[in-house]
């Protein structure tokens, strides 16, 4: 290569280093023009992460007759103007909170409650009324009646509640444990961001509600004009005082800039505190719980095995007598 380089003249080894510089520069204006920055490419992973986890929300997963059924409660919500108002956006919250987030949830939640009171209540008055099943007097087929207007009209709510509460006990228990997580992700040098999506993946397969609610978080913190709302949605969604705590720590230190690992560390010491503070109340009042079970089917069968053959003898030997 040597020997070739020195046989050219100088003329050609100048032509050949100048097709190389423009040969550079033009692959250099290349790469400048389509590598997009680092804020474009963040910008496109949020959105396309936003909208991935949207779909995997709101993907229906009906067919047949609950297609039907959706459509008409869209219909019936519709003509009676039950998505606007404040009745709607409470029944958002609810359904948020007890992991229900289909975009065709709010209206059948909705309907359903209108038609339920009526549905139960029919039903009621045919079994008593028509079919006469019971027997009932004309004052029991009434209270019936009555009763199945009433539990149709609480059912959804109570459901929604025992939904939501089932599922807020799950993410109180997986809590101090994501912020632990938290707190070594922050350490790590990951921001608010990053930490949330890192934590969110590491904890999915023990407590996927939180997880999801952790992405969901990351997510709206990615597109958000304002980050605070974001932290507020959380713990909207939650409804767990201890996520309203985090979300104070977190408010905090975006706006002051006071350190992050150190308040999430205290936080979940506090919590894990008080987990064991609820585990003690509730293993004090056990032996108050307890009396009532023993004295109703522990103390009868001792009776009967300690008295029961005394007083075997003793009839015997009166009917002797």
């Amino acid at each position: 290569m040597l020997d070739l380089l020195t046989s050219l003249g100088a003329d050609a080894m100048a032509t050949l280093a100048a097709g190389v510089s423009a040969a550079a520069g033009t692959a250099a204006v290349w790469l400048g023009l389509t590598e997009r920055g680092p804020s474009a490419r963040r910008a496109r992973a949020i959105i396309d992460r936003r909208d991935d986890l949207r779909r995997k929300l709101r993907q229906p997963k009906r067919r047949g007759l609950m297609d039907g059924g959706v459509s008409l409660s869209k219909q019936v919500a519709r003509r009676l103007k039950l998505l606007s108002g404040e009745t709607a956006k409470q029944a958002q919250l609810k359904l948020n909170r007890a992991g229900v987030r289909s975009r065709d949830a709010v209206p059948v939640f909705l309907t359903v409650k209108l038609a339920a009171p009526l549905a139960l209540g029919g039903v009621a008055a045919l079994l008593t009324y028509g079919l006469d099943l019971w027997s009932l007097s004309s004052n029991g087929k009434l209270i019936a009646s009555v009763g199945g207007v009433l539990f149709g009209f609480f059912a959804p709510d109570l459901y929604l509640k025992n939904a939501a509460d089932k599922r807020r006990q799950r993410m109180s228990r997986a809590l101090p444990d994501a912020l632990d997580l938290m707190v070594i992700c922050t350490e790590a040098g990951l921001n608010l961001d990053s930490a949330l999506v890192r934590v969110a993946r590491e904890i999915g397969a023990n407590s996927s509600d939180l997880a999801e609610e952790l992405e969901l978080t990351a997510v709206e913190l990615g597109f958000l004009s304002d980050r605070r709302q974001a932290l507020e949605n959380l713990e909207a969604r939650t409804g767990i005082p201890a996520v309203g705590a985090l979300v104070s720590t977190l408010a905090q230190a975006e706006r002051y800039g006071t350190p992050l690992a150190q308040s999430l560390r205290v936080l979940a010491r506090e919590m894990r505190d008080e987990r064991l503070m609820k585990a003690e109340e509730k293993a004090a009042r056990l032996p108050a719980t307890l009396t009532v079970p023993m004295v109703t089917f522990i103390l009868p069968s001792l009776f009967i095995v300690l008295i029961g053959p005394a007083i075997l003898r003793t009839l015997d030997a009166l009917s002797n007598l």
